[in-house]
């Protein structure tokens, strides 16, 4: 009996504020404006995507005292958007980053829900943490929380969530709830009956072993930056490796990695665009800015086009607030030093090399071929696509490569269920006997 051909799942990232994104160019609209969401929306839906990710900023980015520039057009709030976009999609997987650091289950659990039933079954949650005291000067709790806490919290967080979800019966009947662990201690009754899937799809991005490991217990998807075939295989081996140890399958959890694409007509024309589209991603503005989060103090005075610092970074610098710290700033010096002098690379081109997330780069054919073959090898179980324009940049690739995906038997030919669980291969969640009333 021959083995069923490895169908590749795909999801649309709306590029919001980030790096990513090319703001200057002329198709680049407006990343707050309701009609920026629903084009990505139903383009990704025509394109019969399994859903549509949105990001989500507590606060407001800082630099060296002032407020970084792309952070200046706001950063709207991901489930009122997606309730919104409920209403003008039918089949797509509508999901939300919301932080389970800066957040209460009841609450969260309750808009969740409300998603999932306004939806017909299609929400998601990507349960993101934080230590950082500067976003938690916006909430009540301050940074209080520890970086060794995160996860511990978010554990109990998603199985708090699931408690609650899990307290009406399946026939309908309302139970009370009660629940008291290191973090939370809540009693009472829920006022959302269960949802179409049961539960919302819970998908999870740490990259460490407490990351992995909350992955492995918890979450349905994961979304990760694992950009080349073989770091993708040695990712997936491991975080699915730690699936038994918590009575999972295989199957149970989906990697998705995070990328990026450039299409052309020829290899060389793709090649072309891509190295426009990162210069022009990659400012000599945004260079100085990336290499000072890096050597953390003022560098205003160099030249972008000129060589790299001279001097070791700080080693806890502190210069900008409010973002994910890149690594070790010592290990990251000495690394583009080597990458800067193995090359005779500028500054600017250092930091363009250095950082760039892995993309799908070509003809359409070879774009699929590629992504096809990355899943079948196992390194990853498909991908969340990161265009590099708001709100256009996913319209190429579902109009010249999806078709290919489907031509080869690699991706669906139109949707097979109503819910994302369906749609991602995912069961219902079962009700479970949790109620402690």
């Amino acid at each position: 009996m021959s083995t069923p051909r490895k169908r590749l799942h795909l999801a649309a990232h709306f590029p919001g504020v980030n790096n990513t994104t090319v703001w200057q160019d002329p198709e680049s609209r407006s990343q707050i404006d309701f009609s920026s969401f629903v084009h990505l929306a139903r383009t990704a839906e025509r394109g019969l995507f399994d859903f549509f990710f949105l990001a989500e900023g507590l606060r407001l980015r800082e630099h060296k005292g002032r407020i970084h520039d792309l952070d200046v057009v706001g950063r709207p709030e991901s489930l009122t958007v997606l309730n919104a976009l409920a209403a003008v999609t039918e089949r797509l997987g509508l999901a939300a980053t919301v932080n389970a650091t800066f957040n209460e289950p009841y609450e969260l659990a309750r808009r969740l829900a409300t998603l999932d039933h306004l939806s017909a079954g299609r929400a998601a949650w990507n349960v993101v943490t934080s230590s950082d005291a500067f976003t938690g000067e916006n909430f009540r709790r301050g940074g209080y929380l520890d970086h060794a806490d995160r996860y511990t919290r978010a554990a109990e967080f998603v199985a708090t969530a699931r408690e609650l979800w899990d307290s009406w019966s399946e026939d309908g009947t309302p139970r009370p709830f009660a629940h008291r662990g290191q973090h939370f201690d809540i009693r009472g009754e829920f006022t959302v009956p269960r949802s179409p899937q049961g539960h919302p799809v819970v998908i999870q991005a740490g990259d460490s072993p407490a990351g992995r490991d909350f992955a492995a217990s918890a979450a349905d998807v994961i979304f990760t930056r694992h950009g080349t075939l073989e770091a993708g295989r040695a990712f997936s081996a491991d975080v699915k490796g730690r699936l038994a140890a918590h009575g999972r399958t295989h199957d149970s959890l989906k990697i998705m990695p995070g990328v990026t694409f450039v299409l052309g007509d020829t290899a060389a024309e793709a090649q072309e665009k891509a190295h426009h589209i990162r210069r022009q991603q990659v400012s000599p503005q945004n260079a100085l800015l990336t290499a000072e989060q890096v050597w953390g103090v003022d560098l205003s005075h160099l030249d972008p086009d000129g060589p790299l610092p001279d001097f070791d970074p700080e080693p806890e610098p502190k210069l900008t607030q409010g973002r994910t710290r890149l690594g070790d700033p010592q290990e990251i010096a000495g690394r583009w030093r080597a990458l800067s002098e193995a090359k005779g690379l500028s500054l600017r081109e250092t930091v363009i090399e250095a950082t760039g997330r892995q993309s799908f780069i070509g003809t359409p054919e070879t774009v699929a071929a590629e992504m096809d073959a990355f899943v079948t090898a196992g390194a990853a179980d498909g991908f969340i696509l990161v265009p590099h324009l708001t709100p256009g940049g996913l319209d190429e690739f579902v109009d010249r490569v999806v078709p290919l995906l489907q031509e080869r038997g690699a991706f669906r030919t139109e949707y097979e269920g109503g819910t994302l669980r369906s749609h991602l291969g995912l069961p219902e969640a079962a009700a479970r006997p949790v109620w402690k009333g």
